[in-house]
């Protein structure tokens, strides 16, 4: 991408690309980050940053949809809840299945993502998760973030960078992190190194 894609929507060899790109981003960092069964996975997206445009300059909920299905289907795989971060414009909240919501005790606010008011990526979870949610706050056990979208403060503590082969979906850097326990105790403190 990042060739003129702003100026045009993007065709559908293009679309299924950007899917197989978020598949398999999603797809490396779960595997790396062994997350358990039933936890919160957090993606933020900037579908202008996928584009190879500057952040909030060009939502485009094709790309959204392309981007959300390869990561979705990742999810599911390895059986984890999908939150899709909002945009600063919806103050980062999350979309997320009602289930996930409820299972963690996470309090729903009323709020119905656009392209330009929550992002592309979380207008299409809403639009297809089975019983979509939104709330303010998680506390996610891995995370990914496409395009510079700022997804900590929605990981728990305490984050750790993982390294997969996709670095990037279209013209969007990807970063990603998993979580750990807090180390608790001195000098003298073994740990389980299982956990680390």
């Amino acid at each position: 991408m990042g060739n003129g894609l702003s100026d045009r929507k993007a065709d559908k060899q293009e679309l299924m690309e950007i899917t197989k790109e978020a598949y398999e981003a999603a797809s490396q960092l779960l595997a790396a980050a062994h997350p358990k069964k039933g936890s919160v996975f957090v993606v933020g997206c900037s579908t202008s940053e996928v584009a190879g445009e500057r952040i909030g300059s060009f939502s485009s909920p094709e790309l959204g949809q392309a981007l959300f299905d390869g990561i979705y289907q990742a999810a599911k795989e390895a059986e984890v809840y999908l939150a899709a971060q909002c945009c600063e414009h919806l103050n980062r909240a999350l979309i997320l299945e009602e289930e996930a919501a409820e299972r963690y005790g996470y309090e729903q606010v009323n709020v119905v993502p656009q392209p330009k008011a929550g992002g592309s990526f979380a207008t299409a979870a809403y639009h297809s998760m089975e019983h979509p949610v939104a709330v303010e706050h998680i506390r996610a056990s891995v995370g990914m973030d496409i395009g510079d979208t700022l997804i900590g403060m929605h990981l728990k503590e305490v984050a750790v960078p993982v390294r997969i082969e996709r670095r990037q979906i279209g013209a969007a850097r990807v970063i990603c992190a998993r979580t750990r326990l807090k180390f608790t105790g001195g000098a003298r403190a073994v740990y389980d190194e299982r956990l680390l």
